[in-house]
């Protein structure tokens, strides 16, 4: 059987750049397209839909977390890897915020940049699996419908991205227990390369975001071990 190389749209202003990822991803395997701009992005994600988008933040024009609210907004669960300047942590904030998936701040290392987008891949690839066993995880009026990848909070439906899908069907699947940072990224990230803690926690602060505009906190930090998801009258 032969396998059609993973797909991986880089957007990215700099020529450089685009030609240092897109040597680096074809290394690793990947099939590379590169594009200087948001317009050219939007034209190459209709006529042929990659499987991971590397996406600038700072264009000239149009920059990248305004293509990822319109990709967000019209239901596009594609996985977007950021690239932000150093130190911008309000960039990586608000790229999460907006249905980011990952961040790497530049400079970067092309070795890390290959080792993240493969994670995406396989993150994505697993929301995709036929659920195996029970297809709905509940705790209190939140739900989810592993075989649709529907999150319902009571009547509401909840809108996530990849990552913030797998975060919270593993919280779920650790109901009332507790789960540590490291247990976090090697299940939800995939991270075999010692991944940054932070962005979980900007991940969990994201998700409890969207899930406390519906009803009482379900998130809750055990200080020194983790994370916890529990119903309100087990608190």
């Amino acid at each position: 059987m032969i396998f059609e190389p993973v797909r991986v749209l880089v957007v990215d202003d700099d020529p450089d750049i685009r030609e240092m990822l897109s040597s680096t991803l074809e290394f690793a395997g990947f099939a590379v397209t590169t594009v200087p701009g948001v317009r050219e992005a939007l034209s190459e994600l209709t006529r042929e839909p990659p499987e991971v988008l590397v996406l600038d933040v700072m264009m000239p024009g149009t920059d990248g977390f305004e293509l990822v609210q319109l990709l967000r907004g019209r239901g596009d669960r594609l996985p977007v890897l950021f690239l932000t300047a150093r130190d911008a942590i309000e960039d990586r904030v608000r790229g999460l915020r907006i249905g980011g998936d990952d961040y790497v701040t530049k400079p970067f290392s092309v070795v890390e940049i290959a080792a993240r987008v493969e994670a995406l891949v396989r993150r994505s690839r697993a929301v995709a699996e036929p659920p195996k066993g029970n297809t709905i995880l509940r705790c209190a009026d939140l739900s989810v419908d592993l075989s649709r990848h529907v999150v319902a909070r009571g009547a509401a439906t909840v809108e996530l991205s990849p990552t913030e899908y797998r975060l919270l069907t593993y919280l779920l699947e650790n109901v009332d227990g507790v789960v540590s940072k490291a247990q976090i990224l090697d299940r939800v990230w995939n991270y075999d390369f010692g991944g940054d803690g932070n962005v979980v926690e900007r991940f969990v602060a994201n998700l409890r975001r969207k899930l406390d505009a519906l009803g009482d906190p379900l998130i809750h930090t055990i200080r020194g071990f983790g994370y916890s998801l529990r119903a309100p009258d087990q608190r």
